[in-house]
Formats: C-alpha cells, sequence, structure tokens
C-alpha cells in the first residue's frame, strides 16, 4: 500500500495527523504500508517555490492513493492562478484525472441534534453527492481579466463540458446507485445554460442503459430548497463541479458540521485522493480544536475504495460512532451534555475505540 500522504495548510497539518494515527492502528504493525509525505499548497511554497511542487507531483503519480489535508491561504484570490496554494488541488486533479468526487452525507444518530434542521428531517440520512471534478467552469477555457472597450475591469470563466466528461460521471453515478437505492437525481440549470442542455441529454442517453435504475432531473435552485426541505428523498445525486461545490456543503450542514464530511476523488480504476470536505479554516489552526472525525472518515473511505478493506474501513467507522456515542464532541457538534474535546483527543479516543 503506497499511500501519499498531504497535509497542506490551516488545520490540515493537525487533522491528517489525526488520520494517520488511526490508520496505524487499524492496519497494525505488521501492515505492508508505504508512507510518503509532501508538501502541497502554502508548505509547497515554502519548500520549493511551488504549491504543487515537482516532488510532490512525482509522488503523486507513483502513489495508490492520497490522503490529503486541506490547502490554501487568506488573500489566496490575489495570487497568480497557477501560484495560488488552494489551486493546488484542482491542479492535482487534472493531473490524475480525478474527475469523480464521492461525497456521503451520513446522519450519525448521536450527532442529530447538532443539525439545524429538525430530528425528523434527517433522522436515518444517508445520501451521496456526485460531483464531476476536472471539467466546468472552474477549467473551462478561455479565462481571464481585461479591459473592456468601455475601459472597465471585465473577468470572464467559461463553463464548458463535452459529452465524454458527461457520460463518464453519468455511468459512475448508475453504477454507485446500483449498490444503494437504486435512484439517480441529475441536477442541472437545463431551463437557462446550453452546456446544462448538454448535460440533461447525456445523462438521459446514458441512463437508458441503466432500466434498473430511477433517473430524475431537477434544477439547481430546486434542488438546493430539496435539500433543506426533504433530503431523505434522495439517494445519488450527479451534478457538475460548480453545482457540486456548492451542494456538497450545504449538504454537510445537514449533518451538523462541514467537520464530518469526508470524500474521495476517483479517476479509472482504484487510485484515489481522499479529503475532508472542510477547508483550511486557519482562524482555528494550530489551535486543537479543529474536528478530526472528516479526515479520518475519509481516511475509512481510502481502505474501501482504494484497498477493497471493506472491513478495516467498517472498523474505522464503528469507532467513530462508538466515541460519537459516548458523547466526545469537538467544538463545532458541542451539544449541552456532551463533553468537548481537542483535535488530538478526538483522534486518541478513536485509536481507544479501534484497540479495544
Amino acid at each position: 500500500m503506497k499511500i501519499a500522504v498531504m497535509p497542506g495548510d490551516g488545520i490540515g497539518e493537525e487533522v491528517t495527523q489525526q488520520a494517520v494515527r488511526v490508520l496505524q492502528v487499524v492496519m497494525g504493525p505488521h501492515a505492508a504500508m508505504e508512507l510518503a509525505y509532501a508538501p502541497v499548497g502554502q508548505a509547497g511554497v515554502d519548500v520549493a517555490g511551488d504549491p504543487l511542487p515537482l516532488a510532490t507531483r512525482e509522488i503523486a503519480d507513483k502513489a495508490d492513493a492520497i490522503l490529503f489535508g486541506s490547502a490554501g491561504v487568506p488573500g489566496d484570490e490575489a495570487i497568480e492562478y497557477m501560484m495560488r496554494p488552494g489551486a493546488s488541488l484542482l491542479r492535482l486533479r487534472k493531473q490524475l484525472d480525478l474527475f469523480a468526487n464521492f461525497r456521503p452525507a451520513v446522519m450519525f444518530q448521536d450527532l442529530i441534534g447538532a443539525s439545524t434542521l429538525k430530528p425528523e428531517i434527517v433522522s436515518g440520512l444517508d445520501l451521496m453527492i456526485l460531483r464531476e471534478l476536472t471539467g466546468d467552469i472552474y477549467f473551462g477555457e478561455p479565462r481571464g481579466t481585461h479591459i473592456n472597450a468601455r475601459g472597465e475591469r471585465e473577468a470572464f470563466n467559461t463553463m464548458r463540458y463535452n459529452e465524454s466528461e458527461i457520460s463518464r460521471i453519468a455511468h459512475v453515478a448508475f453504477q454507485t446507485a446500483r449498490k444503494r437505492r437504486h435512484q439517480v437525481c441529475s441536477v442541472d440549470k437545463a431551463n437557462v445554460l446550453d452546456t446544462m442542455q448538454l448535460w440533461r441529454q447525456v445523462m438521459t442517453e446514458v441512463g437508458r442503459e441503466y432500466p434498473d435504475v430511477e433517473l430524475s432531473h431537477l434544477f439547481v435552485d430546486a434542488a438546493a430548497m430539496q435539500l433543506m426541505r426533504n433530503p431523505k428523498q434522495f439517494d445519488v445525486i450527479v451534478t457538475g463541479n460548480i453545482f457540486g461545490d456548492i451542494l456538497s456543503d450545504a449538504a454537510a450542514m445537514l449533518t451538523g458540521s462541514i467537520g464530518m464530511l469526508p470524500s474521495a476523488s476517483m479517476s479509472h480504476g482504484k487510485k484515489g485522493l481522499y479529503e475532508p470536505v472542510h477547508g483550511t479554516a486557519p482562524d482555528i489552526a494550530g489551535k486543537d480544536v479543529a474536528n478530526p472525525l472528516a479526515s479520518i472518515l475519509s481516511m475509512a473511505m481510502m481502505l474501501r475504495y482504494s484497498f477493497d478493506l471493506h472491513d478495516k474501513a467498517e472498523q474505522v467507522e464503528s469507532a467513530v460512532r462508538h466515541v460519537l456515542a459516548q458523547g466526545l464532541r469537538t467544538a463545532d457538534i458541542y451539544q449541552p451534555g456532551t463533553q468537548c474535546v481537542g483535535t488530538r483527543a478526538m483522534g486518541e479516543a478513536v485509536t481507544k475505540a479501534l484497540a479495544k
């Protein structure tokens, strides 16, 4: 098992450290496992003058899987794009063709009180948001800023998808639904955008190859409303890059905190990048208050998706459920009557639960 570990910036280092601790415990001291650490984001700039240094790219190419923390610093948007610490993740996704982003939103029973929605709305929630990750407005060309004919500054980005990009994420969505509850909801904005009209056409065409899976369509604004109104109606939501970015963060809050949401970004085959959905959170970095559970659960996804170690993944997930049932909480999911602990203490609690 060759695993690239890229803690990155902000709270990335803290939460990734706990995920690695849990990984080492669940795999045991004699596991055939090689961890290769690599700087990324501002850490990459500090070491090599590049947010995605050549050495880091080479480690990523050789790895079976990547455990990623977070990347970015305040003021990122003012830096030239290729040198932005936060853009290192997008560059890595493009380099490895990590086109399918899995973002599960699962309601842990002991965290129902942490959600801002009524318990009956979120109890039993289990949905998967599948986000296309290497196309759309984040990567479309042309893009840039210039002075227009009126002498004003003008910026532009291009929303762009081709048929094959849509088709391959569609197949992943339907195949994922076959392992779940056989329902796919494709989210677009086909009533306004030509790009999304093609998206809906291709989704419908691919759907005919999966007669056992029910396909529905929603405009993105309606999907956002329905996520708040009745999230349990969804099984697999598949959507483009920018809509998936927004909807998955909204889904995170259904579960009580973005600090609970893991993700997997997959290419063809088993290679993937695993990261918590939360960002760098520079305001709490280094204070031992960040929630490491999303990073730990991302590591569990790595065991399941890249290495087919389903039993090990379940052990990690069971340990997380155990510590939550004990009443341990980081600040983001704290409720009266529970015990507030720090990043390291939460990671240690999960490792102790595993050891038992």
